[in-house]
């Protein structure tokens, strides 16, 4: 968790058009959100009991951002329906494509 965190947090300070990201409690889980731009979704992260060997990222489900990001990403990352990634604790975060999805949440407003 504390690792999607900080991929949040420094593939939010690489784009200029983000702004400075919010971090707050949505639903009790840490959520991400461009306040001062408004120029993304929020991104949310969690771990559930019904699935103690995995954790995720959730984007809001009446947005297109997880079936592009199935897309694309389909060869490396997991999906659950169409409002989160899904991570198992004993496997290595694919990074570079993780970021890409957080920056396209981070900027769907504005690229929509």
């Amino acid at each position: 968790m504390m690792t999607l965190r900080q991929l949040i947090f420094d593939t939010a300070s690489g784009i200029d058009r983000v702004g400075k990201l919010e971090e707050t409690l949505k639903w009790g889980e840490p959520s991400y959100v461009t306040s001062e731009t408004k120029s993304g979704s929020t991104v949310r992260i969690d771990w559930k009991p019904r699935q103690p060997d995995a954790y995720a990222m959730y984007f809001i489900c009446s947005t297109n951002l997880v079936s592009t990001f199935r897309e694309i990403y389909s060869d490396q990352l997991v999906f659950e329906g169409n409002r989160s990634i899904v991570f198992n604790l004993d496997e290595e975060i694919q990074t570079d494509a993780v970021s890409h999805c957080v920056a396209m949440a981070l900027t769907y407003h504005l690229d929509k």
